[in-house]
C-alpha cells in the first residue's frame, strides 16, 4: 500500500473515530451538559456571586463601658467607614456573644471601663475586638477598619501632646516615615479578581474530565469498543482512536476556553491584562494535556457515575494544591508531588501570571513545558489504556462467537 493511501486510510480512519463521537456528545444529556452547558454557565453563576469583589458594611456591636468623649469618637470613626456597620450597642459581652452567636453580627468592639483613663494618664489603652472567623472576609474587614481607626487616632492624640509650633512638625510627628500602599495585580483588592480566574482554567479540566468519563462509561456498558477493533489492528490504529476522540473535544472546547478566559472575565470587570497571543500559546498545551487526561482517567472507572464523585471529590484540593489559594512553599513535598500529576496545576499558575500580572510566554516557560511534557506523557498512556480496552472488546468478541457456534452445533 502506497503512503498515499495509507495516510488517506488515517484520514478516514480518524473522521469516523471524531464523527461518531461527536454524535455521541450530541446524543448523551450528560455528555453534553457537562461539555458545554456548564462551561456556559457555572462561570457565569460563580463570577456573579463574587461581583461585589469586596465586603462591605460588615455588621458590628459594640459594648462601650467606657461611655467617654474618646470612645464615642472611636465609634463614629469606624461607623463612618465603608467596611464596617454599627448594628446596635450591647449592655454587656454576654448580650454582644448571644447576637455573635446567632450571626446577627459578625464582630464585637469592646471599649473597656479605663479606656480614656489610661490615654489621659499617658498609658497604653486597649480596645477588644471579637470577630467571627467563619468568615475570612468579614474577619478582614472588622479587624483592620478597627486597627486603622487605633492608629488614626493614636497619631491625633500623639501630635496634640507633642507641644509642636508649626503644622509641619505635627504631620512629622504623627507620620515620620510616610508611605503609600499600592496594590498591584488586583487593584480593588477584590476576592473575585484574586479566585476567578483559577476557577475558571480547573472549570475548563473538570468538565473535560467528566463528559469523556461519561461518553467513556457508556461505551464501555453498550460495549461501543467493539465498533473500534476494525480500526485497531495496530498501534496506529490506536493513534487514529486517541487523535479522533481528541480532535471532536478539542473543537468543541477551542471554543469554550475562549469564551471562559476572554470573554468571562472582561464582562465582569475582572483583571485581564495578558497579550492574547501569550494565552493562546499557554492554552494550547494546557487544553491538551487536560483531554489527554481525561481520556486516560475515564478508561480508569468502570460506570459513568463514578467518574463525577471522582472529580467532585478532588476540585477543591486540586485548587489549594495549584498554590492561590495557599503559598506554594507552604505546602508538603508529598502534596507537591500529587499535584503534579494534574494538569490544572501548572495551568492555574501560569494563566494566572499571563492573564493577571502581564507576564509573557518567557515568564511562565517552566510550567509551559510541564505542560507539554504532561501531553505528551498522557498521550502515550491514553494509546496504551485505550489498546487495552480494545484487546478486551476483542476477547469478549471471541467468546460470544465461541458460544454462538456452540449453541448452533448443539441445535
Amino acid at each position: 500500500m502506497s503512503i498515499f493511501h495509507k495516510a488517506q486510510e488515517a484520514l478516514q480512519d480518524t473522521a469516523f473515530i471524531w464523527w461518531d463521537e461527536m454524535k455521541q456528545v450530541v446524543k448523551d444529556e450528560g455528555v453534553l451538559i457537562f461539555s458545554i452547558l456548564v462551561p456556559l454557565f457555572y462561570p457565569l453563576l460563580y463570577s456573579w456571586v463574587y461581583n461585589n469583589e469586596t465586603v462591605r458594611e460588615v455588621p458590628v456591636v459594640v459594648v462601650d463601658d467606657s461611655h467617654s468623649q474618646l470612645s464615642r469618637q472611636f465609634v463614629r470613626q469606624c461607623d463612618a467607614s465603608p467596611d464596617v456597620k454599627i448594628l446596635a450597642y450591647a449592655s454587656d459581652m454576654d448580650e454582644a456573644k448571644s447576637l455573635l452567636s446567632r450571626q446577627v453580627a459578625r464582630g464585637i468592639y469592646y471599649l473597656p471601663s479605663d479606656f480614656e483613663t489610661n490615654v489621659n494618664r499617658m498609658q497604653p489603652a486597649t480596645v477588644g475586638v471579637y470577630c467571627d472567623m467563619s468568615l475570612m472576609m468579614a474577619y478582614k474587614a472588622v479587624f483592620q477598619t478597627a486597627q486603622t481607626v487605633t492608629m488614626e487616632m493614636g497619631s491625633e492624640i500623639k501630635t496634640k501632646l507633642g507641644g509642636h509650633y508649626t503644622l509641619r512638625d505635627e504631620q512629622i510627628a504623627a507620620q515620620p516615615l510616610a508611605f503609600e500602599e499600592v496594590p498591584i495585580f488586583n487593584p480593588t483588592g477584590g476576592y473575585g479578581s484574586f479566585i476567578i480566574p483559577a476557577v475558571l482554567m480547573l472549570v475548563i479540566q473538570q468538565t473535560l474530565v467528566l463528559g469523556i468519563g461519561l461518553s467513556a462509561g457508556t461505551a464501555r456498558e453498550r460495549n461501543r469498543y467493539r465498533n473500534l477493533i476494525p480500526i485497531s489492528r495496530h498501534y496506529n490504529g490506536m493513534f487514529r482512536i486517541v487523535g479522533g476522540k481528541a480532535l471532536a473535544y478539542f473543537m468543541i472546547y477551542a471554543v469554550m476556553t475562549a469564551y471562559l478566559v476572554l470573554v468571562v472575565p472582561r464582562f465582569f470587570g475582572f483583571t485581564a491584562i495578558g497579550r492574547w497571543q501569550d494565552l493562546l500559546l499557554f492554552l494550547l498545551p494546557y487544553l491538551l494535556d487536560c483531554i489527554f487526561f481525561g481520556m486516560v482517567v475515564s478508561c480508569m472507572v468502570r460506570y459513568r457515575e463514578n467518574v463525577m464523585l471522582l472529580m467532585v471529590f478532588v476540585t477543591l484540593p486540586l485548587l489549594f494544591l495549584s498554590g492561590i489559594s495557599w503559598p506554594q512553599t507552604s505546602i508538603p513535598g508529598f502534596w507537591q508531588g500529587i499535584s503534579w500529576l494534574f494538569p490544572s496545576t501548572f495551568g492555574i499558575r501560569g494563566f494566572v501570571r499571563i492573564n493577571e500580572m502581564g507576564g509573557t510566554l518567557l515568564d511562565v516557560l517552566p510550567e509551559y513545558q510541564i505542560l507539554w511534557v504532561q501531553t505528551a506523557a498522557y498521550f502515550i498512556l491514553a494509546c496504551l489504556v485505550y489498546r487495552y480496552q480494545i484487546i478486551l472488546a476483542r476477547r469478549e468478541a471471541r467468546e460470544r462467537l465461541a458460544e454462538m457456534k456452540s449453541h448452533s452445533a448443539e441445535d
